[in-house]
């Protein structure tokens, strides 16, 4: 059954599968444990695709899902995006999957970008910088951006604070600089035809990013990984007024639940007309739904 946009209430663009079918994880336990701790998360921290999608069909919801390929900075083999894609389909009334590639991959990360649009049926990109190990205006990855272009689908990017290796020694190596969204400053320029959505609120950036959102029309802001109650004040008043066509709602699932995620925004001081933008428009347009 396809994706009816009516039927459901809102549309999650950020959601993480955690554990294929094989029973492999996206992450090590350490770092399973420390976002747990991290974020409080006392639900199920490696939901696979199927219980993704009866998660949220039991709330008329929709979700976008990935997963991070991620080597450089995880050490850990990257679930699928092919299997991923795969799964989805089957659950395509509520599930949209995003692909994720490792940007070191050169010309192989560029073509398999390119068939996992037109033969996987993704229906954009997911990037951690900070994970993947990369800065994301490094020219050596222009050639991916360039593939995600032409394929007319948005590139997803993280940024600001992660909760992946937070409180542990080193944050386990992974550097929070090349999470800062003024590198995609740079890529949004020189690439004004890719839609770039922003993940999270990108402290301790976060005014970097609201005004990058304002500047650039091809840059987006999803809302993902903090409960809105905790939202910097900045950008709930950039989200009520000048930014309420450039943000998204996205919970961070597992370790933000939509249920949390929507109970607070209830509470935020937002115009009624906004809240469908965030809650939906905003992602039917970005995603070309």
């Amino acid at each position: 059954m396809p994706l009816d946009l009516d039927a459901i209430t809102a549309i999650d663009v950020h959601t993480h599968v955690e554990q294929d079918s094989h029973g492999c994880f996206a992450l090590d336990q350490e770092l399973l444990d420390a976002s747990e701790k991290y974020f409080h998360a006392g639900q199920d921290r490696t939901p696979t695709v199927a219980s993704i999608a009866e998660h949220y069909r039991a709330r008329n919801l929709a979700a976008v899902v990935f997963t991070v390929d991620a080597p450089a900075g995880t050490g850990q083999p990257p679930l699928s995006s092919e299997e991923i894609a795969a799964a989805a389909a089957e659950h395509a009334d509520v599930l949209i999957p995003f692909g994720s590639v490792d940007p070191h991959g050169g010309k192989a990360a560029v073509a398999r970008a390119r068939r996992l649009v037109t033969e996987h049926g993704v229906r954009g990109f997911k990037f951690h910088p900070s994970m993947q190990v990369f800065e994301p205006n490094d020219r050596d990855f222009y050639p991916l951006y360039e593939a995600i272009a032409e394929l007319g689908v948005p590139a997803l990017f993280h940024t600001g604070q992660t909760g992946i290796g937070a409180g542990l020694p080193g944050g386990r190596g992974i550097k929070l600089r090349y999470s800062n969204p003024l590198y995609l400053d740079d890529v949004a320029a020189d690439f004004p035809e890719l839609t770039i959505v922003m993940a999270h609120p990108s402290v301790p950036w976060q005014d970097e990013a609201i005004s990058i959102a304002t500047h650039k029309a091809n840059v987006y802001i999803d809302l993902s990984g903090w409960s809105p109650k905790y939202f910097p004040p900045q950008l709930v008043r950039a989200a009520n007024s000048l930014l309420k066509r450039k943000v998204l709602f996205g919970s961070d699932f597992p370790v933000v639940t939509p249920d949390r995620w929507l109970a607070d925004f209830a509470a935020l001081d937002l115009k009624d007309e906004v809240r469908p933008l965030i809650l939906k428009e905003n992602a039917i347009r970005v995603l070309g739904l």
